[in-house]
């Protein structure tokens, strides 16, 4: 069984280790695995032994909210989203206005308690003189810190509840510093009227400053990781909220929810498509460029598929809907978009065990330290600096952003570039890959038979290619149709009439021309070899056999007997295969082609796309094997194909990557989707995972060694050689300013280009 969660009161890795720790120790959970950034619990589990209730009381007794994640079952899910958005922003700008107000009254307290410090005078009236009138100065600080502290409220109450139930965490950090400085100033402002000197042992711009500044940290931070959540909010504004119902004749606005499979919309010029759907009547031109980011137009004909989201041109037409809800294309990309950004990478998990343990060992290096600096003689007032420095400066949040941030920009700039990545795991192990496993058919190829060569003597290429297609017109044979369709993209007449038709099994077809009463025959070798040796010349044979040594299958045209013409069948190479394998060799990557074609064919085809190696005759249920041989000779595989058979050995796959116009089973069993079927976007997504894992390790690297260096310095180990003593105010500064810088190197990942780097 596998649920999604809502978690509330999530402030940092810390938390989401917690929560992680709790469910992850019941018996019967498999997994369970917690995203900071889009407050998701993912957990797996044996239902026999583990309930959703009994999951919701470990999390709550653990100090956090929990709720179940309902999505699918809406009826509009646009209408959730929409709602769910208004919360978020509502709570966002409620943040904004606690945040104005603090630095409102953080601002002169600041002014009051420190003004006297700066080398020239500041203006301060008589009556809150520090000297003169110590507990009016000290009074006044004490009102201004008030209302900065219950602005901050949410951390004391977060960070102290978590801390009782034993899973300290980052509010808990701040919420035990400021409220010692604060307490500690409380009772030096009592002690003032007997003793004007403790006036000089106050503390509370260092409690409400500090306070003010996590809170713009965490706000700076909510408003940076929502823009990384764009792409899936835009993604569901592509489609429109109505569509054109057709019913008897009578068209009638209609929502888009409301639709069914097998209705009938129209889709005029200029709108959008409301939802997938397959055209019945008309043609027109197609941007579907928010799937393939392809920005040339599809034309689109009767019995061609359309997307809904994409945008109708210049034509009208009339669609019968394929698919709804969350079985369009639209809804399953954001599906995707979601999975991946839930889905936590194996890097991440780094971060959160060190998050796990980092809150306690920091409270109890505070605590440490201060005992030490207290023994060597120090007063309450250097203890307290040094105890309130350690707790604020070590406030891991941006160990808890740098893994999701950049796994949630990566999968946007995928998407944005037509990869769908399903898990951020996916993601992170494909820059470990060093061996590509291209399947040749649909893949390095068009997928479908094409004629690429005719050899004729004594007839136009036109009359061949005009006596086969009439021949073959009414055969469903993949080959005969790619006759058919050449002759027509290439004479464009209806194929001349024919009488006395006869299909030999085996062989091919024979029949003859009503107009010049000519006996045509089409068919394979064995059909022309049945007319006898004598009607092949040398020069035919030689032409034969050099088409199948180019991969291509031989069509041999008999006109009254005798050998006039051969047509040239093969499927072709992408346009983009060669340039593709190119751009992953200079990637450092081995590039395989798997196909179950003969050997001489596997050749050509691997010969123009330029495959270091090739695994031909290869059985359909016996490609996962190949992929499992390589494995076993310690190689990271990728295998990349379209077709049905291909998913044994997706799965297999160490990352497995679907052609966006191969099957739904490939598809599914698929780590990465490709939704423009080319090629290129392999390199494309190799290259995207390398800059994903390089930012996160940035990421990784500037929180981990920000700490490394900050805590020593709050502690106090460069005091005895320098003198020097980190306020906590510059702690907290520099604790929001790590995470902000975090975010923003996350969010740079989406200006980066994924093309191949050409050479000048």
């Amino acid at each position: 069984m596998k649920e999604i969660y809502n978690i509330e009161g999530m402030t940092c890795a810390s938390c989401s280790s917690a929560v992680e720790r709790v469910t992850g120790r019941l018996p019967g959970v498999s997994s369970s695995s917690v995203n900071l950034t889009t407050a998701k619990l993912t957990i797996e589990y044996e239902e026999d032994k583990v309930t959703p209730d009994l999951i919701m009381e470990k999390v709550k007794k653990a100090g956090f909210g929990i709720s179940p994640y309902h999505k699918e079952k809406q009826i509009d899910e646009k209408a959730v989203r929409q709602k769910e958005e208004e919360e978020t922003e509502k709570k966002f700008k409620a943040s904004r206005t606690r945040l104005v107000i603090a630095i409102a009254f953080a601002i002169p307290l600041l002014y009051i308690s420190m003004g006297h410090m700066v080398p020239w005078k500041m203006p301060l009236p008589a009556f809150l003189d520090m000297h003169h009138m110590p507990f009016n100065f000290a009074v006044a600080q004490l009102l201004l810190t008030i209302p900065v502290l219950i602005c901050g409220s949410k951390f004391y109450t977060n960070g102290f509840h978590t801390l009782f139930k034993g899973n300290p965490n980052m509010d808990t950090l701040v919420a035990v510093g400021t409220s010692a400085a604060f307490i500690y100033s409380v009772v030096m402002t009592i002690r003032i009227p007997y003793n004007s000197n403790a006036v000089d042992n106050l503390y509370y711009e260092s409690a409400a400053v500090v306070v003010t500044l996590v809170m713009l940290g965490k706000y700076l931070e909510s408003r940076s990781k929502r823009k990384t959540t764009q792409a899936i909010r835009k993604m569901m504004e592509l489609a429109p909220d109505t569509a054109v119902l057709v019913e008897n004749g009578v068209e009638r606005e209609v929502p888009v929810s409301e639709l069914r499979k097998n209705d009938i919309v129209i889709i005029k010029a200029g709108s959008k498509v409301p939802i997938d759907g397959v055209v019945i009547e008309g043609s027109s031109s197609v941007d579907e460029s928010m799937l393939t980011g392809e920005s040339i137009p599809v034309e689109k004909q009767v019995e061609d598929m359309v997307i809904g989201g994409s945008q109708n041109f210049n034509g009208m037409l009339l669609v019968r809907v394929t698919s709804v809800g969350e079985d369009t294309t639209l809804a399953k990309i954001v599906k995707l978009m979601e999975d991946a950004q839930g889905k936590k990478a194996p890097i991440s998990k780094i971060a959160d065990k060190v998050a796990g343990y980092f809150v306690p060992v920091v409270m109890i290096i505070a605590v440490v330290a201060a005992v030490i600096w207290f023994l060597l003689g120090h007063d309450i007032a250097f203890v307290l600096t040094i105890f309130v420095s350690v707790l604020v400066i070590a406030c891991p949040c941006a160990l808890g952003l740098a893994t999701p941030t950049a796994i949630m920009v990566g999968t946007g700039l995928g998407a944005s570039h037509g990869i769908l990545i399903k898990s951020g795991e996916a993601l992170e192990t494909a820059h470990h890959i060093d061996t590509v496993v291209l399947d040749k058919t649909g893949t390095i190829t068009e997928g479908k038979p094409k004629v690429v060569e005719i050899f004729t003597k004594n007839y136009s290429r036109e009359q061949i290619l005009s006596f086969t297609a009439a021949v073959e017109a009414g055969s469903e044979h993949p080959l005969a149709r790619a006759i058919v369709e050449e002759y027509h993209s290439s004479v464009k007449e209806k194929e001349p009439a024919i009488e006395q038709f006869e299909n030999k099994t085996g062989l091919g077809v024979e029949a003859i021309l009503s107009e010049s009463g000519k006996k045509i025959a089409v068919g394979n070798e064995k059909l022309m070899l049945s007319y006898g040796k004598d009607a092949v010349s040398k020069e035919f044979h030689m032409a034969a056999e050099q088409m199948a040594m180019q991969g291509q299958t031989p069509i041999y045209v008999m006109i009254e007997g005798k050998l006039e013409g051969i047509i040239g069948v093969a499927d072709t190479i992408k346009s983009t295969s060669r340039e593709a394998v190119e751009a992953l060799k200079s990637l450092g990557l081995t590039v395989y082609m798997l196909t179950g074609d003969h050997k001489v064919t596997a050749e050509a085809i691997a010969k123009k796309a330029m495959v270091d190696h090739i695994i031909a005759e290869v059985l359909p249920g016996d490609k996962a094997e190949v992929v499992k041989k390589l494995q076993s000779e310690g190689k990271k595989v990728m295998m990349v194909g379209d077709g049905i058979n291909d998913a044994p050995a997706l799965i297999q796959a160490d990352v497995g990557v679907a052609i966006g116009s191969g099957s739904d089973i490939a598809i599914d069993s698929a780590d990465l989707v490709l939704m423009r079927s080319d090629l290129m976007d392999v390199y494309r997504a190799v290259h995207l995972s390398k800059l994903t894992i390089r930012n996160i390790k940035q990421n990784l690297f500037w929180a981990f060694i920000y700490n490394i260096i900050g805590i020593p310095i709050a502690a106090g180990l460069l005091y005895p050689f320098t003198d020097i003593l980190l306020s906590p105010m510059l702690g907290g500064f520099a604790m929001s300013l790590s995470s902000v810088c975090v975010v923003t190197n996350a969010l740079s990942l989406r200006y980066k280009r994924l093309e191949v780097k050409r050479r000048a």
